[in-house]
């Protein structure tokens, strides 16, 4: 008998740990969501015009930028479950079935803002799907005022922003949305650490960026509720860290460098205003720190995964 009740614990410790915000078994009523709402900064972004912050695609023959190429993650999530964001709605659907809050520059104060937005227009329901990406601003701007602070102060303020987004996760959970969550860039693997890196010899640039970033990770991870029936946790910082030392893998082969011209940077750069030997899909970063269509097309796929598989 108590060999039985040793065996039925294991089997419901196992059973919750499937519920986590990881991921877990398959859905027993798939879930369908009817509308999409992004939160966030630039990574997660469209702007009015259907453009993003990466690489645009542009049509073959009018060489017009057409918002539906090089899809940012939100939208091969979007267009996963047939949903379609306002800023890049080719059939003109009379009442898109996509909010985007995401915007350029967006720290986790902004992204608060961007919550209570959508709590006083009608609030969040068991069918809205919420995707949630900031941090790299927050790590940029904590960075820049390093040595005036030192690594240690930089670093628990960085920690104290993961968990205040992740409160704004917890609001939404509260008010019965389901979320895909993404941890934030690794922003120690940017072309942009890898500059600062090489003109300061003070103390290794990247390593600081990528300490600031996994203490605002690991701020986040600690505080939201850990239940996969209402969050989904993509790890970008880990696909990051994969892609940058085995860029062959995803199809890529730069995961050093920016992908556009610095007289032509995103949100205008196109596939036609790249470095030489570049292509949309060759480099995992757009900018010196803005990712590229490789990393999001990464990060859609494992946002679809969640959603179909978490228990929402």
């Amino acid at each position: 008998m108590k060999s039985l009740k040793r065996h039925l614990a294991v089997l419901l410790g196992a059973t919750a740990m499937l519920a986590a915000c990881g991921g877990g078994g398959q859905q027993i009523d798939p879930f369908r969501p009817t509308r999409i709402i992004a939160f966030g900064d630039e990574a997660s972004a469209l702007r009015s015009d259907g453009s993003k912050y990466s690489i645009n695609g542009t049509d073959t023959t009018t060489g017009a930028v057409t918002c539906g190429l090089n899809p940012v993650w939100t939208q091969s999530l979007a267009n996963f479950f047939g949903l379609v964001f306002g800023e890049c709605n080719a059939d003109k659907l009379a009442t898109p079935t996509g909010r985007m809050y995401a915007a350029a520059g967006a720290k986790v104060a902004d992204v608060a803002a961007q919550v209570d937005r959508q709590f006083a227009l009608d609030g969040f329901n068991s069918k809205d799907l919420v995707t949630v990406l900031a941090g790299a601003n927050d790590v940029l701007e904590l960075y820049a005022q390093y040595p005036a602070q030192d690594a240690g102060t930089l670093g628990n303020a960085a920690q104290a922003r993961g968990e205040q987004l992740a409160a704004q996760v917890n609001r939404i959970v509260d008010a019965n949305g389901r979320i895909i969550l993404s941890t934030t860039q690794d922003m120690g693997l940017s072309p942009f650490a890898i500059r600062e890196k090489a003109t300061h010899a003070d103390t290794d640039r990247a390593a600081l960026l990528s300490e600031l970033s996994r203490r605002f990770n690991a701020g986040l991870r600690l505080k939201i509720r850990n239940d996969g029936h209402y969050i989904g946790l993509i790890l970008t910082d880990e696909l990051m860290g994969t892609m940058s030392r085995y860029p062959s893998i995803y199809g890529a082969s730069n995961s050093t460098d920016a992908a556009c011209l610095a007289s032509s940077l995103p949100p205008v750069c196109t596939d036609k205003t790249l470095v030489a030997n570049a292509t949309a899909t060759s480099h995992m970063w757009a900018s010196d720190r803005l990712i590229g269509p490789v990393m999001h097309t990464q990060m859609g796929s494992q946002a679809a995964t969640r959603a179909t598989n978490n228990p929402f």
